[in-house]
C-alpha cells in the first residue's frame, strides 16, 4: 500500500455538507454587501476584512436574495430568468448558498 493510499484509508470520512431547507430564506447578514466593480467589470461579495470575487453564476443567485424569498423561490426566479432546467438550478443554486452559509456569507431565517 502506498503511503497516499495509507493516509487517506486513515483519514476520517468527510462529513456530509448540511442542506438548506426549501422553504429557509437566504439574505445576506449584517456588513455584507454584493457590489459590482466597473473597473473590473466584476461581481464582489463584500464583508468586514474580506472580500471575493464572484463568477456571474454565483453573482446572479446573490441577486436573487430579496430577504423575502425562500430558497425555492429564488431557484423558481432564477428558472424563469434563465429557462434552465430546475432541477440543475436547485442543485447548484442550493450547493453555492450552503457553501456561503459556511463561509458566514449568507445567512439563513
Amino acid at each position: 500500500m502506498s503511503a497516499a493510499a495509507a493516509l487517506k484509508a486513515t483519514a476520517p470520512p468527510e462529513a456530509p455538507r448540511p442542506a438548506i431547507a426549501a422553504e429557509a430564506v437566504p439574505y445576506l447578514p449584517r456588513g455584507v454587501r454584493l457590489r459590482h466593480c466597473d473597473i473590473r467589470k466584476s461581481w464582489f461579495l463584500l464583508a468586514p476584512e474580506r472580500a471575493m470575487k464572484l463568477d456571474p453564476v454565483g453573482a446572479h443567485v446573490l441577486q436573487a436574495l430579496d430577504g423575502q424569498r425562500s430558497l425555492d423561490g429564488v431557484v423558481d426566479h432564477l428558472v424563469a430568468q434563465f429557462q434552465a432546467p430546475r432541477a440543475q438550478i436547485a442543485t447548484d443554486a442550493t450547493a453555492f448558498l450552503v457553501q456561503m452559509h459556511e463561509r458566514g456569507m449568507v445567512a439563513l431565517k
